[in-house]
């Protein structure tokens, strides 16, 4: 992989990862409801999951998704589905640390899970695995795919939950806590058009 090649990969893996989808809508109300140090799992999965995915993407499955499309339909109307649940379990939410009805964020293997019914998640495996691989060397660049994915993609979502954090002390008041919620769930949902369409 040249030098140029690596850095617009670098760029892309940035650019993937640090604007809104749903990942980073989660991250942001947890980060808000729990704390920035309790949502630390679920961002950890989010990154170890997506990698995971960018393997599977890089040695098979982004083939089978082609020969298969069917399966990325039905995949990805599922995701969405599990996305409406999770938009609706947090709009509907009403106190700081009991968000999705429970006392606990989102586990780093809940997180991890997500990603392979993430329709945004999916979108940017796919492109990267044909946009940065070559097939003369496509297992090193499969790899390093990957590798910067990694590096880049935890702190990106970091800072949804830092933001997340600040917000703390003004999203005491229960009423701004529950409009916050309520935008959030409204906007996780949002995240799906570019990729239902």
């Amino acid at each position: 992989m040249s030098l140029d090649i690596f850095i617009t990969l670098v760029v892309y893996a940035f650019v993937a990862s640090i604007t809104p989808g749903p990942n980073n809508f989660m991250l942001l109300t947890s980060g808000a409801n729990f704390g920035f140090r309790r949502t630390i799992p679920h961002m950890l999965g989010i990154g170890s999951g997506f990698c995971f995915l960018l393997l599977g993407v890089g040695f098979g499955l982004g083939a089978l998704l082609e020969t298969v499309p069917l399966l990325y339909t039905v995949l990805k109307f599922a995701g969405g589905a599990y996305l409406v649940y999770l938009a609706w379990r947090i709009a509907t939410s009403r106190s700081m640390d009991n968000v999705d009805g429970r006392s606990q964020p989102i586990s780093f293997l809940e997180a991890a899970a997500f990603q392979w019914v993430n329709p945004k998640a999916w979108v940017m495996a796919v492109t990267a695995m044909a946009t940065y691989t070559s097939p003369q060397s496509y297992i090193a660049t499969v790899l390093i795919v990957c590798l910067v994915f990694t590096i880049v993609n935890v702190p990106s979502v970091s800072s949804w939950a830092a933001f997340g954090q600040v917000m703390r002390g003004w999203l005491a008041d229960p009423v701004r806590l529950r409009w916050f919620n309520i935008t959030m769930g409204v906007a996780l949902v949002a995240s799906l058009w570019p990729m239902l369409r």
